[in-house]
């Protein structure tokens, strides 16, 4: 079920765009502590006529459409301190010994020859690991999924997951009129090691169509683009996967493009594992330090 987005994004209006990249545990945390950070500073980037959400991304993306930013932080910084230790998540399928999927995906990306060669071998060499395992998985990682999103409900406005088709290697985006549920398709586009499962169909992390994705923000006047990863890529440069080459897209259609990037005290609350749970609460905490210092930066730009 490959799907591209809908007319949603050229009935509405198509001002201003908010994208959200991956970056883990941590990075999730940041984003939505920089979104609650701007909205204190009178910058409500939730009021975005387009929102793209990328892997961990997307999850911030579904969270921030259905509840308060400020709730979201609340809660983030409210919970019990989590122990050092990485989500059940990709990595941790049933009836075979866990896989390091950073190491086997370095493999394959300095193994393929461009970005489409690299979806298609990352896609075969997920169906080899689902094929190696015992089928629970997606069960486990959709349950998972559904417990973090305040609404398993596509919101009314343009919401885009991005994933990536594991049999074909094909970009997929998702929207309210894909015919795949919310829950669903977030579980597909942060599924990084395992492809998740959506009926007979199976998918991978969203990061693998475009880093952060803002190409899809083309047409946008403003974009606003998040990156707990600060832009940086695994790929080769010239494939174009990496921010600066989406932004050199965006600008040369005619979009202003800002970015806001992990300072020096977000990088520190990072620590050196973003999937760590135990740094949620740092990364909030700066992403929230640092999103008010943007607002003022942004004001111009967003109003």
């Amino acid at each position: 079920m490959t799907s591209a987005p809908s007319s949603d994004a050229s009935s509405a209006g198509r001002d201003r765009a908010l994208v959200l990249h991956g970056g883990g545990s941590a990075g999730n945390a940041w984003e939505i502590g920089v979104i609650a950070g701007l909205a204190e500073g009178e910058l409500v980037a939730t009021d975005a006529d387009l929102i793209v959400g990328t892997s961990a991304g997307a999850t911030a993306a579904a969270q921030i459409t259905a509840a308060d930013p400020a709730g979201l932080l609340a809660d983030i910084l409210s919970a019990d301190p989590p122990q050092r230790g990485r989500p059940q998540g990709p990595g941790a399928s049933g009836g075979r010994p866990p896989v390091n999927h950073l190491e086997r995906t370095n493999r394959i990306i300095a193994a393929s020859t461009d970005a489409a060669d690299m979806r298609r071998n990352l896609g075969a060499a997920a169906l080899e690991l689902d094929a190696a395992s015992d089928g629970s998985w997606s069960t486990r990682w959709r349950e998972i999924t559904a417990r973090r999103l305040p609404s398993h409900r596509w919101p009314e406005r343009t919401l885009l997951i991005t994933a990536v088709d594991a049999r074909t290697g094909e970009p997929v985006v998702f929207d309210r009129h894909s015919g795949v549920e919310l829950v669903d398709a977030v579980a597909a586009s942060t599924s990084s090691g395992d492809p998740y499962r959506i009926g007979d169909d199976r998918y991978i992390d969203g990061g693998y169509r475009r880093n952060e994705n803002a190409d899809l923000a083309v047409g946008y006047e403003r974009v606003l683009v998040l990156s707990p990863f600060g832009g940086r890529t695994r790929h080769p440069l010239e494939w174009r996967m990496q921010l600066a080459a989406q932004v050199e897209e965006l600008r040369a259609a005619g979009s202003t493009v800002e970015t806001t990037l992990p300072d020096a005290a977000s990088l520190d609350a990072f620590g050196d594992d973003m999937m760590d749970l135990s740094r949620r609460p740092a990364s909030a905490r700066a992403g929230y330090e640092q999103g008010k210092a943007d607002a003022l930066r942004l004001a111009d730009f967003w109003r």
